[in-house]
């Protein structure tokens, strides 16, 4: 049986899908399929059922998934061995939201490959919880604890939001001096039926009933307070990026959320992982504590009065 045939298949029950595993694998679909039809004739059993929705897993796949995955570790294990305890190199990819994706892993990430120059980090922003069993990340930052699955969960660090609209608006309207004042201004937030996760459901502590102007991105709800569009919750270490961007209310409305850091179970072996997972909650725990300590400075960053 051959290692890259394996690896192949590994791709495949992940993506769902010949085209998924491809752009992963960086090969051609045609390559993949021939690769696992090959590999079915080697040991004579259908590996996976085809179906509308893609490539599913056969009982004779679900048998050999767990030897496939302990076959990739132990061929992970050697190589770190024989790398030794120098320079992190090869590919990892992490899943974050995107608030954590866009204001602190660009510049953390950065200085990872800075300092290991063999080291290719993909980020993988999307607005949901990640699926490690499928390795659609090799590590994932989440924002509330997961409660069931094969998982090393870490606790990062926490972080802080509030209420803030940009100078321009807020010089526009009346002074916001207590919740009541919020009364017939536009707020903005996350589409409610797009809700991954309970910990950002921020509208209801503000007292508003709705928010007119709606994204399921935090980005996209961060450049519309940028642009004057109204009020919405934003993370304090977001707002150094968003000049003109201030804080209001801030003693009223005071959020505290937590970022968790999640992998996959048999990672714990890898000292590479390890390293990485260490590397990177380090990162994390300095940028926010950075980025936050900029907030009440002379500048755009202050709250406003």
């Amino acid at each position: 049986m051959d290692w890259d045939d394996l690896r192949i298949f590994l791709a495949v029950a992940r993506a769902d899908s010949l085209s998924g595993a491809s752009r992963r694998l960086a090969i051609d679909a045609s390559t993949v399929g021939r690769r696992i039809v090959r590999l079915e004739q080697v040991l004579g059993a259908k590996l996976f059922v085809k179906t509308p929705q893609g490539y599913a897993l056969a009982p004779e796949g679900e048998r050999l998934l767990p030897h496939a995955e302990a076959a990739e570790a132990a061929l992970s294990d050697a190589r770190e061995a024989l790398s030794g305890p120098g320079d992190l190199t090869g590919q990892i990819r992490i899943g974050a939201p995107d608030g954590c994706a866009n204001y602190l892993l660009p510049q953390i990430c950065a200085r990872l490959c800075e300092d290991h120059p063999g080291l290719e980090i993909q980020i993988v922003a999307l607005p949901r919880v990640f699926n490690l069993s499928r390795r659609e990340a090799d590590m994932a930052i989440a924002v509330s604890q997961p409660q069931a699955g094969r998982l090393v969960v870490q606790r990062l660090t926490d972080y802080q939001l509030h209420l803030a609209g940009h100078e321009d608006y807020l010089h526009r309207h009346p002074p916001i001096l207590t919740r009541e004042d919020l009364r017939g201004h536009r707020m903005i937030g996350y589409i409610p039926d797009m809700i991954f996760d309970r910990e950002l459901d921020y509208l209801t502590e503000t007292g508003a009933d709705w928010a007119q102007l709606t994204s399921n991105s935090v980005s996209v709800q961060m450049q519309a307070v940028r642009t004057g569009a109204g009020l919405g919750i934003v993370h304090d270490f977001a707002i150094p990026f968003c000049p003109g961007v201030r804080r209001v209310l801030t003693d009223a409305i005071s959020l505290t959320r937590s970022f968790w850091l999640i992998r996959h179970a048999d990672d714990r072996r890898s000292q590479r992982m390890n390293r990485i997972a260490d590397a990177l909650a380090q990162g994390i725990r300095a940028e926010v504590a950075r980025l936050q300590g900029l907030i009440g400075l002379d500048g755009p960053s202050q709250e406003w009065a």
